[in-house]
């Protein structure tokens, strides 16, 4: 079944409470997907920075000192420049400065360690349990910043583990993430499509998928919107999934419509859920003029309005 939810702040440069307010949203819509949460985090891009994110296997404690070392030592093989590093839950994150081709360190640093996420504005959480659970081992409470993702998970095709959990990033492609509710039936030709561009997965995951489709639509000069267009036609199955770059976040819903959407918007912000009741969560006591997105439909917001 599954639950997704996302939030931007516009029109303004202020850090925002997006942690705690995706925390919220996600509580609301728990029941959907009691086995992992996640959420994707944006907060103002570090110039010239990429911040990246690792798992680290919590039942091989003794061995976390070589993974990491392991970890470091390759992206210093690869012309990074650590600048900040720590222990974050069962993620290892650091900061490095690099000039180099994103792509290709991606795909280097998976055969390294297990990559979360790669992006100057964009971090990934996600583990097992609930919003609250994931909250208490990594603190998304205090995360400020302008817009994110979050994502409930049920589990039904492969094993409730961290890296099965969603938000999914574009592996390849710094700061594009992705969470998504139904099933995409076309999963394996359109893989197979992108593999022939040299693009890499990381998972058997239909969520992987779209993001990279995303990513390589923009890469090819593309707007987001175009890409969402073309998604609808290009992707089978029933879905509904929202998107977000480093200063946008999207939409897209296939024309069939059986994954549920609904959202709410004003100038200052745009919130989507797959439940009324997640929204409901952001503003308790006060009446929402939502609306549910139609078949087949898709939208952009940037965070200059």
């Amino acid at each position: 079944m599954c639950g997704i939810a996302g939030v931007m702040y516009r029109g303004s440069d202020k850090d925002f409470g997006t942690g705690e307010a995706l925390i919220r949203m996600l509580d609301g819509c728990q029941h959907r997907g009691p086995d992992s949460t996640g959420f994707a985090l944006y907060s103002p891009e570090a110039s010239g920075r990429l911040k990246l994110r690792f798992f680290i296997d919590p039942t091989n404690e003794s061995d976390d000192a070589t993974a990491i070392e392991a970890i470091r030592g390759r992206l210093i093989d690869l012309g990074a420049d650590i600048e900040e590093e720590a222990r974050a839950g069962d993620n290892y994150r650091v900061t490095i400065r690099y000039d180099g081709d994103v792509q290709k360190l991606s795909y280097e640093m998976e055969h390294a360690a297990k990559v979360i996420s790669i992006g100057t504005s964009l971090e990934i959480v996600k583990d097992v349990g609930t919003a609250h659970d994931v909250d208490d081992r990594y603190h998304v409470n205090e995360f400020h910043g302008t817009h994110g993702l979050g994502h409930v998970r049920l589990a039904t095709e492969s094993d409730v583990k961290p890296e099965a959990s969603h938000p999914f990033w574009a592996t390849g492609f710094a700061d594009i993430a992705i969470v998504h509710n139904g099933q995409i039936t076309n999963y394996w030709k359109m893989r197979r499509r992108l593999e022939q561009q040299d693009f890499e997965f990381t998972t058997d995951n239909d969520s992987e998928l779209i993001a990279v489709y995303l990513a390589d639509k923009l890469a090819q000069g593309g707007t987001l919107q175009d890409a969402l267009s073309t998604s609808i036609d290009d992707l089978d199955g029933t879905f509904s999934f929202l998107v977000s770059t480093s200063d946008e976040i999207g939409y897209a819903k296939d024309r069939l419509a059986a994954k549920p959407m609904i959202m709410y918007e004003d100038d200052d912000l745009v919130a989507i859920a797959s439940e009324e009741v997640s929204l409901n969560r952001l503003f308790p006591g006060r009446a929402l003029n939502t609306r549910e997105p139609a078949p087949g439909t898709y939208a952009t917001w940037s965070r200059s309005i």
